[in-house]
């Protein structure tokens, strides 16, 4: 216990340390809770995807625009996974989804670092300009953009209801072949009934906001802020 620089906070009260030490062997719980939920979701069987989908490409400083690719194109390689972060953003929105925006305002500032072991693009089903135009304004230069207009790509993934609703989520692929692709998990915010945080993992501003002694409360984020 000595060793544990948490608990040689000089300030401490006795009671604060023992509550505190109790906390800390909660925290080592939901630690290995995590590793072993991340040890389930790598023994997924894998899933051929046999349906082609068109995506329309073009993120934001880039000269490619414009062009239809499959699945397969948006790997970079065959040796990483592919993953797809699904964006609410329908076609007929005056904008996107406000939490979906923030999450890919934390994903732009780490693109680098996740590029070193996975590829990742954001798909809408928004049109390609206007997907852009958002992202252009948001400052996402370091997102890979497309558009799943006029496909069923998000339906077939379970995050597109039958009304045309986006739910936000999240698919990992792999490339099998050089136009064999398979599905190996898709998570959603929405876990059913009534959780609905299914991703706060993937979002910095959660974990950090849980830190404080009000906790989260009833927050949910803006678009913009005065």
């Amino acid at each position: 216990m000595t060793n544990t620089p948490i608990l040689n906070v000089r300030c401490m009260t006795d009671d604060h340390r023992a509550m505190r030490e109790e906390l800390r062997r909660a925290e080592i719980d939901l630690k290995d809770q995590r590793e072993r939920v991340a040890a389930l979701r790598r023994r997924l069987p894998e899933n051929p995807v046999t349906q082609r989908y068109a995506f329309t490409i073009g993120s934001v400083g880039s000269t490619d625009i414009g062009r239809d690719v499959d699945l397969a194109d948006l790997f970079k390689s065959r040796e990483k996974p592919l993953m797809v972060y699904h964006f609410m953003y329908r076609p007929d929105d005056e904008a996107p989804c406000p939490m979906c925006t923030m999450w890919m305002d934390g994903f732009n500032g780490v693109a680098a670092h996740v590029a070193q072991r996975a590829d990742m693009v954001v798909v809408a089903k928004a049109p390609l300009d206007r997907l852009r135009a958002w992202a252009e304004g948001r400052g996402w230069r370091g997102l890979r953009l497309a558009s799943s207009h006029g496909t069923s790509f998000n339906r077939d993934f379970g995050m597109e209801s039958d009304d045309g609703a986006q739910w936000p989520g999240v698919s990992v692929f792999v490339k099998k072949s050089d136009r064999g692709v398979a599905h190996v998990y898709t998570g959603s915010a929405l876990l059913g009934d009534g959780n609905f945080r299914g991703m706060d993992q993937l979002n910095p501003v959660w974990n950090i906001f849980d830190l404080t002694p009000e906790g989260r409360g009833e927050f949910m984020p803006q678009l913009a802020y005065q």
